[in-house]
C-alpha cells in the first residue's frame, strides 16, 4: 500500500506539473526537500540520543518490569481465556508495558512472541481467536505514556518554543483510540458476521517467537535492590521539584493572578516549561534509587539511539521528497483548498489531513509528512500541533497487523481489522479535540 501511495505522489506531481507548468517548481522543491530532510535528521539527532538515554537508564533499572507487573491484573480481566501463567499471558504484559514507555523496539519481539502462544491456545489455526483480535487492537492503538520523543526532537530542529507541548494532547488522544479500539472489539465480537470460520487449508502452529538476538524473548533482568540512602536522595529531590511547581502554579503568570488562571492555564504552563526536565530528571532519579551506573547506561542507550536516527535517514527524505514535489505541483494545495470547507465543519484542518490518512500505513512515511507540515506551516501553528499529535495518537495498524498476524499465519483477522480503524478515528478525533483545547 505505501509503495503505491509513494508512487502516486511523485507521478501525480509530476504529470500535473507537466499540465500546468509548475515543473520548474517540481524540481526545485524536490532538491530542497532532500537538503531538509538531511538537516532536519542532524538537527533532532541530539535531543532523540539524549532522551532514549534517559530511557535506557530508567529500563536498566527495572521500570519495565515496574509496569508488567501493574498491568498483569488489567489483562487476567481482559483475556479470561487465556491462563495467568501461560507464556501468552507475560508476553502481552511485557509487549503493553514497552509500549506504554515508548520502547518499540521492545514491544515487537515481546508481540511476535505473544501471537505465537495465543496461537498455541488456538483451536483453529489460521483464524484469529478472540484473545488474538483484541491483542492486536491493543497493539495498534498503542497507549503510550511516556513523552513522543521522535515528534518533541522534530519540532525542536523545526525551531519550536515548546517542543513538549503536545504531550498532554498526545497522551489525550491515544487513550482515546485504546479505550475506542477495545470498545469496538466486545462490541463487534458477537455479530454473526465475524465469526469465526474454520479454514482446511490452514498452517501448522508456528515455533516460538525469537527476538533480534536469535534467543527465545524473555523478561528483562531483574532490577537491582534499592539502596536505602539513594532512595532518601531521590525522595527529598523529588519532594524539592513538586514544592517548586506548587509555588510556580501559585505565583503570578505572564502578569495574570494565580486567582483569575483556569486550570487548563496551569496545564499548559507545566506542558510547555516543566515536563521535559521533569521527565528526565525522574528517570534518573529511578536509575538513582536503584544502583544503576548512570553514566555508562545513558551512553549504551545513546548507542541504540544512534542506530534508529540512521535508520530513519532514508524513509525521511525518501517521503520529504514526494511531498515536497506535491507541494511544489500545486496538487496539495488544490486539494487542501477543496477538502477545507469539509473539514474546518468539523474543526480538522485540511493541512493535516495527509498526515491523518498516511499514519496507519507507515510510521516512518507519517514521521516524514508531520516532518514536512511543521517545514511548511510552522511547529507552533495549529496544523503542526495537529500533525505532531497525530503521529503519537495511534501506532501504525497495517504494519503491526500484517507483521503479527503474518508470523503465526492467521489470514482471517475477524473483527481486529474494523476495531482497529475505528481506534485510529478515534485517536484522530481526541488529538483535534485536544488541540483545540489546549491550543485553538
Amino acid at each position: 500500500m505505501l509503495n503505491a501511495i509513494w508512487l502516486g505522489l511523485v507521478l501525480v506531481s509530476v504529470v500535473y506539473a507537466a499540465f500546468t507548468g509548475t515543473m520548474p517548481a517540481v524540481t526545485k522543491a524536490a532538491f530542497e526537500s532532500a537538503e531538509s530532510a538531511v538537516s532536519l535528521v542532524i538537527k533532532l539527532s541530539g535531543f532523540m540520543i539524549f532522551m532514549l538515554g534517559a530511557m535506557r537508564v530508567a529500563s536498566d533499572a527495572g521500570l519495565l518490569a515496574a509496569f508488567a507487573r501493574w498491568l498483569a491484573p488489567i489483562l487476567r480481566r481482559l483475556f479470561p481465556e487465556v491462563p495467568p501463567d501461560h507464556p501468552a499471558m507475560g508476553a502481552m504484559v511485557m509487549n503493553m508495558a514497552s509500549n506504554m514507555l515508548g520502547l518499540g523496539n521492545a514491544a515487537t519481539p515481546f508481540g511476535l512472541k505473544a501471537m505465537v502462544e495465543l496461537n498455541r491456545l488456538n483451536p483453529h489455526p489460521g483464524v484469529a481467536t478472540n484473545a488474538m483480535v483484541l491483542f492486536l487492537v491493543l497493539a495498534a492503538t498503542a497507549l503510550h505514556l511516556m513523552a513522543p520523543t521522535g515528534t518533541m526532537a522534530v519540532r525542536a530542529a523545526a525551531g519550536s518554543a515548546s517542543p513538549g507541548a503536545i504531550w498532554i494532547p498526545t497522551l489525550i488522544a491515544t487513550a482515546c483510540s485504546t479505550l475506542a479500539g477495545i470498545a469496538m472489539v466486545f462490541a463487534l465480537r458477537g455479530r454473526a458476521r465475524y465469526a469465526v470460520r474454520p479454514q482446511q487449508d490452514a498452517p501448522p502452529v508456528a515455533p516460538a517467537a525469537i527476538g533480534a538476538d536469535g534467543q527465545e524473548t524473555d523478561a528483562p533482568p531483574p532490577a537491582p535492590p534499592a539502596s536505602a540512602p539513594r532512595t532518601a536522595l531521590a525522595a527529598a529531590i523529588g519532594i524539592a521539584l513538586l514544592a517548586a511547581i506548587a509555588w510556580q502554579i501559585a505565583s503570578p503568570w505572564r502578569g495574570v493572578p494565580w486567582r483569575g488562571r483556569t486550570s487548563i492555564d496551569a496545564m499548559r504552563e507545566i506542558a510547555e516549561s516543566w515536563l521535559i526536565p521533569l521527565l528526565v530528571t525522574g528517570l534518573l532519579l529511578v536509575g538513582l534509587c536503584r544502583g544503576v551506573r548512570i553514566y555508562e547506561s545513558m551512553v549504551a542507550g545513546a548507542r541504540e539511539a544512534l542506530d534508529v536516527v540512521v535508520r530513519i535517514v532514508p524513509y525521511l527524505v525518501v517521503i520529504m521528497v514526494a511531498v515536497g514535489m506535491l507541494q511544489g505541483s500545486g496538487v496539495l494545495d488544490l486539494v487542501i483548498a477543496r477538502l477545507e470547507p469539509f473539514t474546518s465543519a468539523i474543526g480538522f484542518p485540511a493541512a493535516a489531513l495527509p498526515m491523518a490518512l498516511l499514519r496507519p500505513l507507515s510510521g516512518t512515511g507519517a514521521f516524514g509528512v508531520m516532518a514536512a507540515i511543521l517545514e511548511r506551516h510552522g511547529p507552533d501553528s495549529f496544523v503542526g500541533m495537529v500533525a505532531s499529535t497525530l503521529q503519537g495518537a495511534t501506532d501504525t495498524t497495517f504494519y503491526v497487523l500484517t507483521l503479527y498476524c503474518g508470523s503465526v499465519g492467521v489470514r482471517d483477522m475477524r473483527h481486529a481489522v474494523a476495531a482497529c480503524l475505528i481506534g485510529d478515528l478515534a485517536g484522530f478525533a481526541g488529538a483535534t479535540a485536544a488541540c483545540h483545547l489546549f491550543f485553538g
